[in-house]
């Protein structure tokens, strides 16, 4: 039971990203919420339960590397997707295009992206002992929940704020990146 609070207590961690990037994209979303929040919670979802799966597998040999490169990755995803969400809000087209309708190249970005540490912790429990089927499937289960809460919580908020929420959710994303940085690389 104690490890299965500790699973779980690691799964709510990885998934305030998934959750924060749903939020993001949610405020943009001009279609149905569950809809949007069922498609990110199966790609976040996905990612979050494939990315420790690998970690246990791969075990330590590339825990470093994944260590050092992982604030890169992400930050750099991230304020891709972001920059072009904020880029795409100020342009004279914005009521022609989506952008809640991300494609699925761009959503996958972002699952890897929202994933990347999901990584290093399936490397971490492999060391640790962990039930690498148990924990990967809890780290999945809640990711998808949190993704789809988000989707949800972000439509509502982008419902009431339509001018300006594709900005601000391409600066969250882009924010989001930043943090996953400075975290990693400062301290």
């Amino acid at each position: 039971m104690e490890q299965l609070i500790s699973i779980f207590l690691i799964a709510l961690s990885l998934a305030m990203d998934a959750m924060a990037v749903s939020v993001s994209v949610g405020l943009a979303c001009r279609g149905s919420a569950a809809r949007q929040g069922l498609r990110l919670g199966l790609w976040f979802g996905g990612f979050q339960f494939a990315m420790p799966l690998v970690g246990f597998l791969v075990g330590k040999v590339l825990s470093s590397l994944v260590e050092a490169a992982a604030p890169y990755i992400a930050f750099a995803l991230l304020a891709f997707i972001g920059g072009r969400m904020v880029w795409d809000a100020f342009q004279p087209e914005r009521g022609e295009e989506d952008l809640s309708q991300l494609s699925n190249g761009k959503v996958c970005l972002l699952a890897i992206a929202t994933s990347i540490d999901a990584l290093a912790v399936g490397v971490g429990g492999s060391l640790m002992g962990m039930d690498p089927l148990l924990s990967c499937a809890v780290i999945g289960v809640t990711a998808f929940a949190l993704s789809f809460l988000g989707a949800v919580v972000g439509k509502l908020l982008g419902d009431r704020f339509q001018t300006w929420a594709q900005a601000v959710g391409g600066l969250v994303l882009i924010g989001i990146g930043l943090k996953f940085l400075l975290e990693r690389v400062l301290g």
